[in-house]
């Protein structure tokens, strides 16, 4: 009697990889969720004590461990204040394409001065910093999507 033996179909590992870049993706965007679905195949993706899990339709596929909560734990680790978006749009560092950014790490800053500009409805809302102090960390790539709640600055407020 001959044994059949499992074969993978051909679409797992690159269904693996996609789960591996949206995971990327999902902590470096500060992103809590992610759903994605190619085809037959759905990756979804959450943070926040859920394990990545990569499903299709027929076998379930292997599971992705990646750590999302990266961000969360600089966030918290010290006494920073978190500077987060106050809508869903598009993050900008400057006001322009070729103007210089508002802000980098390291950089001091006043109470009330501008950090970023968030994109949203074709509207650009300038965001202020809610402390006087030294930026410790941008959280958010220059022209990426942004989350209401998301975790765009660290400062490290002045003593």
């Amino acid at each position: 009697m001959a044994r059949r033996r499992r074969q993978s179909g051909p679409g797992e590992g690159a269904t693996v990889e996609l789960a591996r870049r949206l995971g990327t993706l999902l902590t470096e965007l500060g992103l809590t969720e992610i759903d994605v679905t190619v085809g037959e195949v759905r990756v979804r993706l959450q943070r926040g004590g859920v394990t990545p899990v990569a499903s299709a339709a027929g076998p379930a596929l292997a599971s992705v461990e990646r750590s999302a909560a990266v961000v969360a734990s600089e966030v918290e680790s010290g006494s920073g204040v978190t500077i987060e978006a106050p809508m869903v749009g598009t993050f900008y560092r400057a006001s322009s394409p070729t103007a210089e950014p508002y802000v980098g790490e390291g950089d001091v800053v006043k109470e009330g001065q501008i950090l970023c500009i968030i994109e949203a409805m074709k509207l650009m809302n300038e965001i202020e910093s809610k402390v006087a102090g030294r930026v410790v960390k941008i959280f958010v790539e220059n022209a990426h999507p942004v989350e209401f709640g998301q975790s765009l600055f660290l400062i490290d407020p002045a003593r």
